[in-house]
């Protein structure tokens, strides 16, 4: 019991806790949002083209471009996927390098880079892009446990009355989210 008296005057006490060896216990931080895994999303695309199948692409990246990656510097505005030679190659991504990168990699933060699919999924993108007038843009980077994945789809352009109709559309769903969440209370 003297020993509980003791601790209850120590944490009253804080500097003459520390100088006894027990320092109380601290408050865990309460962390409200979980990381998100996201690096880099391509919202324009989302705007400008109707977006259809979507596939998960792992990418061949060198370690500059993973640094900069887990530091967010990467960019998918304008982002495409081109299919040559049974390939997939992720075209227009930039991904800035960090000022400490290597010094003995030219780094080129618009480098092509292949990206890695199944002989099926390549197939498909290049059916749908050579034929139906589609296209494959890159949606988003993320993390998968330690790796680097790709969203893409194939896409079609909206034209500017069907990018006004989606608006409209939208901006009616907030409307009526709004409508039903004024009624539920």
């Amino acid at each position: 019991m003297k020993g509980d008296k003791f601790r209850r005057e120590l944490s009253l006490m804080p500097e003459t806790a520390t100088r006894h060896g027990y320092t109380p216990p601290m408050a865990k931080k309460k962390h409200n949002k979980t990381p998100s895994n996201t690096i880099a999303e391509n919202r324009r695309a989302r705007h400008d083209y109707a977006l259809e199948d979507r596939f998960e692409a792992g990418l061949v990246l060198e370690g500059w471009e993973v640094k900069s990656m887990r530091a967010g510097m990467a960019q998918l505005t304008d982002t495409y996927v081109h299919v040559r030679d049974g390939e997939a190659w992720l075209i227009n991504a930039h991904i800035t390098p960090l000022a400490s990168a290597s010094t003995h990699i030219v780094a080129d933060p618009m480098r092509i880079r292949k990206m890695l699919l199944h002989a099926k999924e390549i197939a498909k993108i290049f059916q749908s892009i050579s034929a139906k007038g589609y296209t494959a843009v890159a949606l988003r980077l993320y993390w998968k446990d330690n790796k680097v994945k790709c969203e893409l789809a194939l896409a079609k352009g909206k034209q500017e009355h069907d990018k006004r109709k989606s608006i409209a559309e939208r901006d009616w769903n907030r409307q009526k989210q709004r409508v039903l969440r004024t009624d539920n209370r």
